[in-house]
């Protein structure tokens, strides 16, 4: 390693965010520019463990202590070339993924854990800065056609390793723009859309063929698909939301996550959106019902578009502060944590279960809520309200944040005919081929409701076998 005391002589250090009443007024991101000097203290932090259990924790296998050492010692591009070598898209990681590398880095057992995710976001901005990411077009051409459906992290990957590979590649989407939850879903202040727009261009020029404002399944036929190219992955996501079943939900105020954030988006890029079908929070008093990163999501636009106040319930009891012992390292840790948008404002409320919504002239006025506790039951943890704790929130915008139930089942799910497994994901077999011959599967369709990275691994696997599936030999990497 290059500093094999550095985690004995620097502590972790991130980089600053910026101002709250600053970045509330704009949608860049949020965080300001780490210092290199700064950030090879903190590659340097890296120790000679042995078992790097941080590239197990990666489900994409990132080679993390070669590229640290690389980084300490200011060997840059040999950095980004081992970083590129298991992940397509790190500016994407870097931003986005939660970092169970760092959950699963051998320094968390007692101490804070390596800045991984950070010395990955330096070296791929510090490589584009430099000029060193360019297309990668293939030499040969094998001829053979593939269309994938589906333009987030997983296609996008997919698309990636195929075209290198010598394939004719065509990504289909629904939407009007390339990007899928990364373009809509995803918002400014937390990957700027830039970073999203380089990506294609590359890709473009490495053969990649984008078609979007597309519906397959609704405006093209799945089969008539399947018959005009020599392979299919399918890459769209998990997008039926959980609902709020509970009386008043037909209320208006009340909306979705993914009705609300793209709006936004669509703003950001330009769009000129109708004042009576833009959702706003501005001078309201808002309700986010989902603790995840959704949630987060929504809390950071609704203080960018001018709540009046905020409130975010999740259904679970508050996490502890650190580890419990039933949840011990290297596994993920189910710990409080504070995202950016959490410390912009915003009252966040643990064990709250709605029971009903309510309005006047079908305009949303108040949720009608009670506590709960979990309770052992049977071995396991049973939901039960506590008498005596109902309450009710005057409310004028209601988002619901509560995850998703995995792919929409009607449209290309039902035209392929493919098969599901028990919780209603594509099935798939270990080269991500569905029950359907020649049609694949990657991401979230796949797996459920899952984390960018493990999305960008899917798109990396599915490639694969689906090379290995068209050419009878593959040398693209399984992850």
């Amino acid at each position: 390693m290059g500093k094999p005391t550095g985690f004995l002589e620097f502590e972790r250090q991130m980089p600053e965010r910026r101002p709250v009443g600053e970045r509330v007024r704009d949608w860049l991101e949020v965080y300001n520019e780490f210092p290199v000097d700064d950030l090879k203290k903190q590659a340097g932090r890296c120790m000679d463990c042995g078992i790097p259990f941080c590239q197990d924790g990666c489900p994409l296998g990132n080679i993390i202590p070669d590229w640290n050492d690389l980084v300490f010692r200011g060997e840059w591009r040999q950095a980004i070339d081992r970083l590129h070598a298991t992940n397509n898209f790190p500016e994407f990681t870097g931003r986005l993924c939660p970092a169970p590398c760092e959950a699963a880095c051998v320094l968390a057992i007692n101490d804070d854990a390596v800045s991984i995710k950070q010395v990955e976001l330096y070296i791929i901005d510090h490589a584009w800065d430099k000029g060193w990411v360019k297309p990668q077009p293939p030499q040969t051409l094998t001829g053979k056609t593939i269309a994938i459906v589906g333009s987030g992290p997983a296609g996008l990957a997919c698309a990636q390793q195929l075209a290198r590979a010598g394939h004719t590649v065509t990504v289909f989407e629904r939407d009007d723009r390339i990007g899928g939850l990364l373009r809509y879903g995803i918002p400014e202040f937390k990957m700027e859309k830039r970073f999203l727009a380089r990506r294609l261009v590359q890709m473009e020029a490495e053969g990649v063929i984008f078609r979007p404002d597309v519906n397959v399944g609704v405006e093209i036929d799945s089969c008539e698909l399947r018959g005009q190219f020599d392979a299919v992955c399918l890459a769209g996501g998990a997008t039926q939301s959980r609902e709020l079943d509970v009386p008043g939900r037909d209320l208006k105020g009340v909306h979705l996550a993914m009705e609300y954030l793209p709006l936004q988006n669509r703003r950001n890029e330009g769009d000129e959106i109708p004042a009576d079908a833009f959702i706003t929070a501005k001078d309201k008093r808002v309700i986010i019902l989902g603790g995840g990163d959704t949630g987060a999501d929504c809390l950071g636009t609704v203080h960018r578009q001018g709540a009046k106040e905020v409130l975010q319930y999740e259904l679970l009891p508050e996490p502890p502060a650190e580890r419990p012992p039933e949840n011990p390292w290297p596994t993920w840790p189910i710990i409080y944590r504070t995202s950016p948008a959490h410390e912009e404002g915003g009252v966040r409320g643990y064990s709250i279960l709605t029971k009903r919504l309510s309005g006047e002239n079908g305009v949303l006025k108040k949720l009608h809520a009670v506590k709960v506790e979990f309770v052992p039951e049977d071995g396991r943890q049973a939901m039960r309200e506590i008498p005596g704790s109902e309450f009710e929130e005057d409310v004028d915008l209601l988002l619901l944040a509560m995850g998703f139930l995995g792919p929409e089942r009607d449209g290309m799910l039902a035209q392929f005919g493919i098969e599901l497994t028990e919780r209603g994901n594509v099935k798939a077999d270990k080269n991500k081929m569905t029950s359907v011959p020649g049609v694949f599967t990657a991401g979230d369709m796949a797996r459920g409701q899952s984390l960018i990275v493990w999305a960008i691994a899917e798109g990396r696997a599915a490639a694969r076998g689906i090379d290995l599936h068209l050419m009878g030999e593959t040398a693209l990497p399984a992850s």
